[in-house]
């Protein structure tokens, strides 16, 4: 099983302690986001749980206690990093603070490892084509050598985005191939290896490789394991990657990024964060009278036989 601790809030920057606390515990709970009064337990045992991946947008709070989770569990770690600022991404660190972040994590636990993902592309008045060239390529230039790969999507436009980003330009498809054409020109000139995430598009004559960030032969060239044949079915058009289970909850991170999709409300999403226990076995909230706690089916999809990675 593949544990995605950083789907549906970025648990890393604002709920570090609460993980860190769930892994000594050896479970968590998670709320069906479909069904509220079904709650899931997690067995956090390195025997079903082959790979915990980590997506954050901030590794600060987490990296001096990182070993008590990376020394039992296989870790992947996605790190999203962007071209935008705070009139965007109002609570996310500045690009030079989190270019020193990814560097801090590469030295811990080697940048085979690390994926940088430069995602959602998108395009305003402000953040033209031009203005992503001219910062894609200072960050390849910084993050190439601490980094396995780049990923990068561009945005959905989503219907809550016409009132959160009323200054949002569409990107078609004209825009996607310039895009494409010169991230994939900027990538090469520092040997970085660059893949699209759930884009339908086929972007492979500029050196992009194709869809799926979450893929048995990235964890297995990674991590030194080999997965059993499983279906990479995805989760979205576009998505060539395989199941993963997601922690935590929706209109919690208090991040407020403009663009997000996990975030309905960001107002209730920071009062979710300000009652947050860290001590409570479900990330908001504790479990009800009403609530019917289902342990999850947990399957390893590592392979027995010896690896083929060096």
């Amino acid at each position: 099983m593949i544990l995605n601790t950083g789907g549906r809030t970025d648990t890393v920057q604002y709920y570090s302690e609460w993980l860190l606390n769930r892994f000594r515990e050896g479970y968590m709970l998670s709320r069906n986001p479909m069904f509220p009064d079904i709650v899931n337990r997690i067995q956090l045992d390195p025997a079903t749980v082959d790979v915990v991946l980590f997506c954050s947008k901030d590794y600060s709070p987490i990296l001096d206690r990182l070993h008590e989770i990376s020394d039992r569990f296989r870790c992947y770690y996605h790190y999203t990093i962007t071209a935008y600022g705070t009139d965007i991404e109002p609570r996310v660190p500045s690009i030079a603070q989190s270019i020193d972040t990814c560097k801090r994590l590469s030295a811990m636990v080697g940048r085979e490892k690390i994926a940088w993902r430069y995602d959602p592309v998108l395009l305003t008045p402000k953040y033209t084509i031009e203005r992503h060239f001219e910062t894609f390529d200072y960050m390849a230039r910084q993050l190439s050598p601490f980094v396995s790969r780049c990923i990068f999507s561009f945005v959905e436009m989503y219907k809550k985005l016409e009132v959160n980003m009323p200054e949002l330009v569409p990107v078609g498809q004209t825009d996607k191939l310039r895009l494409a054409e010169g991230l994939g020109a900027i990538a090469r000139l520092y040997n970085l290896y660059l893949q699209t995430c759930a884009t339908v598009g086929d972007y492979e004559r500029f050196g992009i490789h194709k869809s799926g960030c979450m893929t048995t032969d990235i964890f297995g060239q990674a991590l030194g394991v080999n997965f059993k044949k499983t279906a990479h079915k995805g989760n979205r058009a576009g998505c060539a990657c395989m199941e993963s289970r997601g922690v935590g909850d929706y209109n919690s991170c208090p991040n407020g990024c403009r663009y997000c999709y996990a975030n309905s409300d960001h107002r209730k999403a920071m009062a979710n964060y300000r009652s947050h226990n860290p001590n409570s076995p479900l990330l908001l909230g504790e479990v009800l009278p009403t609530d019917v706690v289902k342990p999850l089916k947990q399957i390893s999809l590592i392979s027995q036989e010896p690896t083929l990675f060096s």
